[in-house]
């Protein structure tokens, strides 16, 4: 058990570790190369493993703040993304990664960071649980329209990918939680680790991919990922407060839009691009990563700080 939440909780870390070590040892994690979608398959089937269907159903009960959320992650995040690789002036190859990566739903890692940061979990759950669903049309429409002036897009062999490693285990994982049902207990504890450790290989494994590029990124690239993620924490807070959203609901959409699923970015650009294009959602992942998780330490620090101040006054 401590493992597992070793797995969970460290993943951040455990990325950047690992991202390190694909550089330096690329041939350790170039033998996923047939398998990096199967690893994505399973972060998705955690997913729907450890979805609460009473907590989902109460917070469908009031659909605004989720209809905002949704327009708002397949609105904020694609535009930023395409905006900032033509400001910059990226290569083709690499600016249809980052409006890749702009145009994937909420990462699932954004429910561990919402639930380490304090913040609300079923909102989030249920963001990115629909955002899913909607990403086999969503998704592939988006990169087309976007994307189409750098490379030509294939839509129905996106949009195949996303059926078969997102929207299929996902359902499977959640017939699987409702078919055990107490029984689930072990599963569900294991789900989180099962997911972090799956997208830490396929990050690692975009990083070894890439290794020979990987000498040669631009300074450009690298603040374009730097400002497509911190945009997207600010605008998404900036969206729930000005729909006066609650504290805990405003900090959750500012993480489920910061916050893209960039594994499935690399894993559909390993599938359909060449590997230069999966090299922004690589960087974006562990970028991301750490960042929601150094930010739900310090907020975390805080509430702790709040707590003893408000226990002092008290006393």
């Amino acid at each position: 058990m401590k493992l597992l939440n070793l797995i969970s909780r460290g993943m951040a870390p455990l990325t950047l570790i690992c991202a390190v070590i694909a550089f330096y040892q690329p041939a350790i994690f170039l033998i996923f190369k047939d398998y990096f979608l199967w690893f994505f398959a399973a972060s998705m089937f955690a997913l729907g493993v450890v979805l609460k269907p009473d907590e989902l159903k109460t917070t469908i009960k009031t659909p605004k703040p989720i209809l905002i959320g949704i327009l708002s992650q397949y609105s904020i995040m694609p535009l930023l993304g395409a905006t900032a690789a033509w400001l910059a002036g990226l290569p083709a190859e690499i600016a249809l990664g980052v409006i890749i990566v702009g145009c994937a739903p909420g990462a699932m890692a954004s429910n561990v960071i919402v639930f380490l940061a304090g913040g609300a979990v079923a909102f989030s759950v249920t963001l990115t649980t629909i955002a899913t669903f909607l990403s086999p049309a969503l998704t592939p429409l988006l990169v087309e329209w976007l994307g189409g002036t750098y490379l030509p897009i294939p839509f129905w062999p996106m949009m195949k990918t996303i059926l078969l490693t997102v929207l299929l285990p996902l359902t499977f994982g959640m017939l699987i939680r409702k078919t055990l049902g107490q029984h689930a207990r072990p599963l569900i504890e294991f789900a989180p680790s099962m997911a972090s450790l799956a997208i830490i290989i396929i990050c690692a494994y975009a990083v070894a991919a890439n290794h020979d590029r990987l000498n040669s990124i631009t300074p450009e690239l690298f603040l374009v990922i730097i400002s497509v993620n911190a945009l997207g924490y600010l605008l998404g807070w900036s969206i729930a407060k000005f729909s006066h959203f609650s504290g805990p609901y405003r900090l959750t959409l500012a993480i489920e839009i910061g916050m893209q699923n960039a594994g499935l970015g690399v894993a559909l650009a390993l599938k359909h691009f060449s590997p230069e294009t999966a090299l922004p959602g690589a960087l974006f992942a562990v970028w991301c990563i750490l960042t929601g998780a150094g930010a739900s330490a310090w907020l975390r620090h805080k509430q702790r700080l709040n707590a003893l101040t408000d226990e002092a006054e008290r006393t």
